[in-house]
């Protein structure tokens, strides 16, 4: 896709939102001036790469700005910029190489800053190690359900995440609540993840009955629940990595045989 786009001055490292002015192919009479309030979807992790096939920005999310007229507000991506950039009109073309994961960690003390956040980044290290990623994010939330829910909808279907882990609220305390709001807002459940997850728990301790951690699909996003430890992470995410490269390859089209 070929699109062209308002730049401001900015360095390198930067964060820029970028209003998309065309793109490519688009009927003129669907273009709002002077620029578009829809932006096409570009998931997390694109590039875009100027003539010189250079990749300038990369993108790290999307989101609403109000308009300089005062009306519909309009959808921007949110880029980091590769290179120093100059202000002007510029024709892009997105390519994007790799996955893009979210993880979360849900946890009330680490979210007002009384415990520091080791399982998450254990997800981040182990999910890069088995697959190319183009963009890696984490998140950090108290045991709420109603901001749980809104951050799963948010990066499957508007961010365009491939892979949502999420870590803590799996058991049945009375702030754990990550299973039934990831149930929720699933398109369909991954019944083997849930399975594998809890075989390779309960081989390590009795303990793992409890867990209700449960995995599916919501878009073209695969979302796994995971424990709250750093050493309960790395045994469940281990147990379904090597299934998870083919699992996204099908869910995103690949039209391959399974093989066997």
């Amino acid at each position: 896709m070929k699109l062209s786009v308002a730049l401001r001055a900015c360095s390198a490292g930067g964060l820029m939102p970028l209003s998309v002015a065309r793109v490519a192919g688009m009927p003129s009479h669907r273009l709002a001036s002077p620029l578009v309030r829809q932006c096409p979807f570009i998931p997390v992790g694109t590039g875009l790469y100027d003539a010189n096939h250079v990749e300038l920005l990369r993108v790290t999310g999307r989101c609403w700005l109000p308009a300089d007229d005062g009306g519909h507000a309009l959808q921007c991506l949110m880029t980091r910029a590769l290179a120093d950039l100059p202000v002007g009109e510029i024709s892009l073309e997105t390519r994007r190489t790799g996955r893009a994961l979210a993880w979360v960690t849900l946890s009330d003390k680490g979210s007002q800053g009384m415990r520091d956040d080791t399982s998450g980044p254990a997800m981040a290290a182990l999910v890069a190690d088995a697959l190319p990623l183009c963009h890696s994010q984490g998140f950090l939330l108290p045991d709420d359900a109603v901001q749980l829910r809104a951050l799963l909808v948010d990066l499957a279907l508007n961010q365009g995440y491939d892979i949502i882990c999420t870590s803590g609220g799996t058991g049945v305390g009375p702030r754990d609540i990550s299973p039934q709001i990831t149930s929720a807002v699933l398109d369909y459940p991954l019944p083997g993840f849930s399975m594998a997850m809890m075989q390779a728990s309960l081989a390590k301790t009795p303990h793992a009955a409890i867990s209700r951690a449960v995995a599916g699909v919501l878009g073209q996003s695969i979302i796994i629940n995971l424990p709250g430890s750093r050493k309960a992470v790395v045994e469940n995410l281990e147990a379904v990595l090597p299934a998870l490269p083919h699992a996204l390859d099908k869910l995103h089209g690949d039209p391959a045989d399974c093989g066997g």
